[in-house]
């Protein structure tokens, strides 16, 4: 009987001892609340402190932070001191001035969770950033990933109080599963109470790719001291806190506020997660308060958890596994500081979209020669970081670094991104060149980036002289070619057909007359015209008249607000230079206006030979390029607008990772009707203004943003987007903003002196419904121009007539990026593909050269699931909009 008691009385002291909860949270049940604080220094790279400041800082920071957690690794754990760094840079830091076993200290750590930090190598605002200047800001938490066996879960963005739709997707494609976003109140055009009415405070941010991160960001109200949903909520005093409060209690007074928002109508969750407390100091060494607050603060009723943010998530997604999702913009608020330095800016824009085609080119020329561009990794790894720290939060320029020198280091940075590009790109032309053999005529190659078939101008640099034949080695015809003069050197330009995707063809160059062509287009006076179109050009630039010819002759311009198409703003429309004829040829026409007003100018306008008369074969739809440029610095804002002749017009927007309907969610379109800034959408590759059976597509490269009509900066405000506006303003550059506070303005000072920008953009139009993929085609055609390079081989690598890399069975999947993996040629060539259907995709992959092995990697190349190829083919599965990154090893 004893014995019996015995046993019942252990089965039911095990059976409590089971029930205990973990004190980590899980498993709790949701009556007990789980509260985790979380301690970080906010990084105001550039604006607080330069760049020597910040690296020395975030070394003794973390020397600080791992002695803490040293000294409490044997405390129950959530007593722990924990550290969130904001940003991979400070792990950079550390790698750069620690020795490699202090370093790998630090890896342990993380590991061990006692130490976390995000994907982005610092804060950042997203809404000016190609899609591919993301990824590469994030490589070096990549390369940490496949060098210690670790995997980062988080991304974030800080203080800006907006945020794009498209970063989810490519966030949680470079592998984060979390984000924090914490605001400002500082410097916004947004009331206070509007950021205080979230929908949602947990949710998943989700792509239209379905992909999502699950998102903490709670309503703020900036006149509560350091509120919860800012970016230090863990601090009520940031600037002077009074020195009757310690530390301790400070903290302890946040968990209260953690406690009491718990269960409520507006939060409806047991767990509640204060993060940061280093506002914009410099550094903050600060680790027993969070432990004391922590220990004093758990109860019978709740827990509290020194966290290092992961752990509150993944308390959160088992907890909460069906948590509502949004799938919208916030818009544009610091994002558009980018545009008070908007030619630097521009030039990073540009080596972004050229980094394409050195890369392609640079993926063969390494399929043969493994060796090549090894001399470039230190310059290639900068760059990368570099286009992480480009778009740093602290555009608004006002902080204790003085403008002067956060410029100074804007343009370096830039440098760093293009002078890797355009080494890369030189380098890449000449070795592809000497992989092909050359024979007793001259002979160039034109290249193709992109994953279609191309027939479009390629221009060869020329110094001979006398006439000369340019013959298609693969055909033996003839092409069409002439002379042109481009930025004082001449180049010949000819119609290249039928150029194999990611690949080549082969030109000769014979002495001979050229066989006789019709001009691509005829003058008279102002007005150039072929078979497609017919314009005017005024001598300001504008363009004030122009027909689709295929369209019975409609008139696509209609003036809004005294201003045409392309338009700087001139207050006369014959204030200039008379128009001229700067190129004529067979293949193209090229009319140039020079304006002093408003500010001095010139534009460039190219007609084309193309399909539509028959004498060409695979051309895309008929271009209309416009080369514009500003020669004097400016101090006020300017845009470039261009006004169409649409009735109530739908737009449509490559944002990043996205194609967006520039139209609030309660009307159909991708904006939040709340606690959204859509005064300024993102510009990447192309915005499409169309009515039903007819529409534009402009293609743009050097402008960050746009306005639709008179757009407005808040979404609460009927009229706050011109929805349907036929008039679209690119912005040239310019501070578009004041602060409330003091009315001063935003962003770089007259362009830091700038006074040589440039604008390139293009236009054509269709008699159809807006299709995402024709309107991404024609950008990418445009922006990535054929490539010419010398045929200088003297033996055979390549051959000669033709060649082409690869190919994919469905023309609904481009080819985003081809590039060596970054762990050398011998661990494949990645290549990016993006699937802009609306609709499943399961296209098959076909290469010139068998594959061996093949992974579908993460967006910053980390291997997630093996593939099996059948030889030259490899099959590949997409969700509807969705990026996908591959692994090919030959």
């Amino acid at each position: 009987m004893k014995y019996a008691l015995f046993i019942l009385c252990l089965l039911v002291s095990l059976s409590v001892v089971m029930a205990q909860p973990d004190r980590r949270g899980f498993g709790l049940p949701t009556a007990v609340k789980r509260l985790y604080i979380a301690n970080d220094d906010h990084t105001d790279y550039m604006w607080t402190a330069n760049e020597a400041a910040y690296d020395t800082t975030f070394v003794q920071m973390l020397d600080y932070y791992l002695r803490q957690i040293d000294s409490t690794k044997n405390s129950p754990p959530d007593f722990q001191a924990r550290f969130n760094c904001d940003g991979s840079y400070w792990l950079r830091a550390y790698q750069k001035y620690r020795s490699p076993a202090q370093f790998n200290r630090l890896i342990a750590t993380i590991k061990s969770g006692h130490i976390s930090s995000p994907l982005n190598t610092l804060v950042s605002t997203y809404g000016a950033q190609p899609t591919e200047a993301v990824l590469r800001g994030m490589y070096y938490a990549g390369s940490l990933e496949r060098t210690y066996k670790l995997r980062f879960a988080m991304a974030q963005t800080m203080e800006n109080n907006t945020i794009p739709l498209g970063l989810s997707s490519l966030w949680a494609g470079s592998g984060a599963k979390y984000s924090y976003k914490g605001i400002g109140g500082y410097g916004s055009q947004m009331t206070e109470e509007y950021r205080d009415n979230r929908r949602h405070q947990l949710y998943r941010y989700a792509g239209l790719d379905g992909a999502s991160v699950l998102m903490k960001w709670y309503n703020y109200n900036e006149k509560t001291k350091a509120p919860l949903g800012g970016y230090a909520e863990c601090r009520l005093y940031p600037e002077n806190r009074p020195a009757t409060v310690s530390q301790t209690d400070e903290i302890t007074r946040v968990i209260g506020k953690l406690d009491t928002l718990c269960n409520t109508p507006a939060y409806p969750f047991a767990i509640a997660g204060a993060f940061g407390y280093g506002w914009d100091d410099l550094s903050t060494f600060l680790s027993t308060p969070f432990i004391e607050a922590a220990r004093n603060g758990t109860n019978d009723n709740r827990t509290v958890r020194v966290s290092n943010e992961v752990d509150f998530f993944q308390d959160v997604a088992k907890t909460y596994p069906n948590l509502p999702a949004e799938s919208v913009s916030y818009g544009n608020e610091w994002d558009l500081y980018c545009a008070s330095m908007n030619e630097t800016t521009a030039k990073v824009r540009r080596s972004t979209e050229k980094l394409r085609t050195a890369e392609a080119l640079s993926a063969l020329v390494s399929l043969k020669n493994p060796l090549f561009a090894n001399d470039l990794t230190t310059a290639r790894d900068l760059a990368w970081e570099s286009f992480g720290m480009y778009w740093e939060h602290n555009w608004t320029a006002d902080g204790p670094v003085k403008q002067p020198v956060r410029a100074t280091w804007q343009n370096k940075i830039q440098r760093q991104i293009s002078g890797y590009t355009d080494t890369l790109f030189s380098r890449s032309i000449r070795a592809l060149g000497s992989q092909i053999r050359k024979a007793a005529n001259a002979r160039f190659y034109v290249f193709n980036a992109l994953n279609w078939t191309r027939t479009d101008v390629a221009d060869f640099a020329w110094a001979g002289t006398g006439p000369v034949r340019v013959i298609d080695v693969a055909t033996n015809q003839e092409a069409a070619s002439q002379l042109i003069t481009k930025a004082g050197k001449t180049f010949l330009r000819i119609m290249a057909e039928n150029l194999p995707p990611v690949g080549y063809k082969v030109y000769e160059i014979r002495p001979g007359t050229p066989k006789s062509l019709p001009l691509a287009a005829t003058v008279t006076g102002q007005t150039i015209r072929n078979a497609h179109y017919r314009l005017r050009l005024s001598p300001s630039g504008a363009i004030t008249e122009l027909y689709d010819s295929l369209a019975n002759s409609r008139q696509v311009i209609k003036a809004q607000n005294g201003r045409y198409l392309n338009d700087l703003g001139a207050t006369n429309l014959n204030d200039g230079s008379p128009v001229t004829i700067e190129n004529a040829g067979p293949v193209s026409v090229t009319l140039k206006a020079v304006s002093p007003n408003p500010v001095p100018h010139t534009v460039r306008v190219t007609l084309f030979a193309d399909s539509r008369t028959g004498r060409y074969v695979g051309a895309g739809p008929p271009r209309i390029e416009i080369e514009d440029s500003i020669q004097a610095n400016f101090t006020d804002v300017k845009t470039w607008a261009f006004s169409f002749n649409l009735t109530n017009p739908t737009t449509h927007h490559e944002e990043l990772g996205a194609i967006l309907t520039a139209k609030k969610e309660t009307r159909g379109g991708h904006y939040a009707a709340q606690n959204a800034r859509l005064d300024w959408q993102t510009f990447n590759h192309f915005a499409d203004l169309s009515e039903q059976n007819y529409g534009i597509t402009l293609s743009n490269q050097d402008c960050s943003f746009f306005k639709l009509g008179q757009s407005t900066a808040t979404a609460d405000r009927v009229d706050s987007l011109w929805e349907n506006s036929a008039q679209l303003s690119a912005l040239a550059g310019g501070q578009v903003d004041a602060k409330r506070e003091d009315k001063g303005m935003l962003g770089i000072r007259g362009q830091n002196g700038e006074t040589n920008f440039g604008y390139s953009f293009a236009l054509t139009t269709h008699r159809t419904d807006f299709d995402p993929l024709a309107a991404m085609k024609f950008a990418l055609e445009h922006q990535n121009p054929l490539v010419t390079g010398a045929v200088s081989g003297m033996q055979t690598g390549y051959p000669s007539p033709t060649f082409s890399l690869l190919k994919t069975s469905d023309p609904n999947v481009l080819l985003w990026a081809l590039k060596p993996g970054e762990d050398g040629i011998e661990n494949g060539l990645i290549a990016r593909f993006w699937n802009l259907s609306n609709k499943p995709a399961t296209p098959t992959l076909t290469t010139t050269v068998p594959i061996r092995q093949a992974w579908q990697t993460t967006h910053i190349e980390t291997n997630e699931r093996s593939l099996k190829p059948a030889n030259t083919s490899l099959k590949l599965d997409f969700r509807p909009h969705q990026l996908n990154t591959y692994r090919l090893r030959f």
